[in-house]
């Protein structure tokens, strides 16, 4: 056989490239994953107020669920012609920025259990999502998924200036230490952002951490004690955390994960169009969202966070043109061997709030900016603008104001005043469903 029948090419999606060739594209996708796969377990575990151990457990778990979510959308299981779990699309998926408002008003109030449970819920939505894509998906034009993905990057810069501050409640919050650490990570990748290209620029969110690790070191903001008490090697725990269900915890990310099942269409459309030049077919739609669903009802038995598509490395796939699934499985396969090892998790909990928001501030200031590009690829008329102006304005207000709730019962509060995203999504559905379409000025 010749050298081309034994190796397939990095942009074809089937058969098995040159490890020599697959290595170097795969670490680059988990450059660009890891950080804000584990961020989320981070920022909620202080929420939660959970131990340091567990800490590491919820780190490993978003780690190990986020590899096999992604093998699952790699390789379908199923008949490909009918119902199948998976899109056999080239996706990274990790642990979602987009849950963390919400889980962070759970965990703050019910703990994380309520968000497992709320998880498994909202798993189930999705599927039924899956089962009815064609139906549902007119509900979530650009339009309105711009809007909450853009209230979604405004909800969460309080929790990048907390951390930046040095995380609030923790010793030392407000210091001028803790801000000279995350204005220099926030410097580094900015710069690397800006002025670096290839692997710096790709790389820039973890290569300012790690400069900004560095740098807090002689502050003392580091202790290595937790990584000499973690394990050298486990394998997730089922049910470590255990789950219970919220019915209002249940609601608010129920709600998220339709949207979110709307939303990732977005990315495989993407994915296919910038890297195969095609639009994804319905079946590849169908097995992406019930792969989602069925992969995070899963991951809440493993203690993992809800994970999605990330964006990033659609980009990544979509400039480089390399869709070869075996690739993209070896950067799952790297992601997985990372979570076994507790060590390797202990080691991400020594990283200083200040570093952390430092470095993610940016990160949510590109949610954000997503958003309202989303949004812009319609036409931006007086109708349009009050549906978005009005969502995020009530999302926003109400969740800033949460106390103006008060006199209502506590699931009243939990649903619509801890996290604006709810709110958001259904003004904005709402008004664009009962609005005039006519031209507008």
């Amino acid at each position: 056989m010749s050298a081309k029948k034994q190796h397939a090419s990095l942009f074809e999606m089937e058969g098995v490239p040159r490890l020599s060739q697959a290595l170097p594209m795969a670490l680059q996708h988990v450059v660009a994953m890891i950080v804000g796969c584990v961020t989320p377990a981070i920022i909620i575990s202080g929420a939660a107020g959970i131990s340091t151990a567990d800490r590491v457990i919820l780190i490993q778990a978003s780690l190990v669920v986020s590899a096999l979510a992604t093998l699952l959308q790699l390789f379908p299981i199923g008949n490909r012609n009918g119902l199948h779990l998976g899109a056999g699309l080239p996706v990274i998926l990790g642990v979602s920025f987009a849950y963390v408002p919400s889980m962070q008003a759970i965990a703050e109030q019910s703990g994380i259990p309520a968000i497992l449970g709320a998880q498994i819920v909202g798993g189930i939505c999705a599927v039924l999502v899956g089962l009815s894509i064609k139906k549902i998906r007119r509900l979530f034009p650009p339009l309105i998924a711009g809007t909450v993905v853009f209230t979604i990057g405004l909800s969460l810069y309080p929790t990048a200036i907390n951390y930046m501050a040095g995380g609030s409640g923790q010793p030392g919050y407000g210091s001028w230490q803790n801000w000279v650490v995350a204005i220099f990570t926030l410097m580094v990748v900015t710069i690397l952002n800006h002025f670096s290209s290839g692997f710096l620029k790709l790389a820039s969110i973890l290569v300012g951490m790690i400069a900004g690790y560095l740098f807090s070191i002689p502050f003392g903001m580091v202790s290595f004690s937790s990584v000499g008490e973690a394990g050298v090697f486990q394998l997730p725990q089922v049910m470590h955390f255990g789950i219970s269900f919220e019915a209002s915890a249940c609601v608010a990310l129920g709600l998220l994960f339709v949207i979110n099942s709307v939303q990732a269409i977005g990315d495989f459309s993407a994915t296919t169009s910038g890297g195969l030049d095609r639009e994804p077919t319905s079946s590849e739609l169908q097995g992406a969202i019930l792969g989602y669903g069925v992969s995070n009802i899963i991951g809440a038995v493993l203690g993992c966070l809800p994970t999605a598509t990330y964006s990033q490395n659609v980009g990544i796939v979509a400039t480089t043109k390399v869709v070869n699934r075996v690739t993209l499985g070896l950067s799952a396969l790297i992601i997985l061997v990372a979570g076994l090892f507790p060590k390797f998790s202990a080691l991400l909990t020594t990283i200083p709030y200040a570093v952390l928001g430092g470095a993610t501030v940016s990160v949510f200031a590109s949610i954000a900016m997503t958003g309202m590009k989303l949004v812009m690829t319609e036409d931006m008329n007086y109708r349009n603008t009050s549906i978005v102006g009005l969502a995020a304005a009530l999302g926003m207000g109400v969740s800033q104001a949460s106390a103006s709730l008060s006199a209502f019962p506590d699931w009243v509060t939990t649903i619509f005043g801890k996290s604006p995203v709810v709110i958001a999504t259904l003004v904005a559905i709402l008004l664009n469903v009962t609005l005039p379409k006519h031209e507008g000025k």
